[in-house]
């Protein structure tokens, strides 16, 4: 069975090298790559068995890096993310040219969120990359909110599980796309 574990330098190691890990966020466990490796990306796609034009989430540390991976990041964005960042909100912008057609599934736009979990910021804080990270689980499957259910659901598919113990939230971010001034629903999903 794949290691579970608090070890934050080898979270960070494991996704330097390209590799998978489970991510504690306060929705549902994530399963992370370097975000910006196209390569690390596909693998993400492969552990889930996911359809590679649906698009990923990138999880970011601040709102400056988010707005490093976005081409314009307007004054409602700025509205939504002090307001609701850190937390279960991800915001759909114009994105950056350095952000991989794979992880948007080849659309203009990029889905960005600042999770609101303690272990999870800290690794995010350490590293030069942000973390596309769908829910750690094979597409159609329940999402996890525990470490043991990514490692039943995975299994030897991803590399480590960073254990920040029960999502507190257990439904997936609500999702908004911010375009022409206008805040449009997405998706709805869980909130603290």
């Amino acid at each position: 069975m794949t290691k579970i574990g608090k070890d934050l330098a080898l979270a960070k190691q494991l996704l330097q090298s390209g590799q998978l890990v489970a991510i504690p966020t306060e929705t549902v466990y994530g399963l992370a790559a370097n975000g910006l490796d196209a390569e690390a990306v596909a693998r993400i796609f492969e552990a889930k068995n996911r359809p590679s034009f649906n698009p990923l989430i990138l999880h970011v540390a601040d709102v400056a890096q988010a707005k490093a991976l976005t081409s314009d990041f307007p004054p409602k964005a700025q509205l939504l993310a002090d307001t609701f960042w850190p937390g279960p909100l991800t915001i759909v912008l114009p994105r950056h040219a350095s952000v991989p057609d794979i992880v948007t599934g080849g659309l203009d736009t990029v889905a960005l969120r600042v999770p609101a979990h303690s272990l999870t910021l800290e690794l995010l804080r350490s590293l030069p990359f942000p973390l596309a990270a769908p829910s750690a689980n094979p597409s159609g499957y329940i999402s996890p909110t525990q470490p043991l259910h990514v490692a039943e659901q995975l299994e030897d598919k991803v590399a480590y599980i960073l254990d920040g113990g029960s999502s507190s939230v257990g439904v997936e971010s609500t999702i908004v796309m911010v375009k022409d001034d206008e805040v449009y629903l997405l998706r709805q999903g869980g909130h603290q």
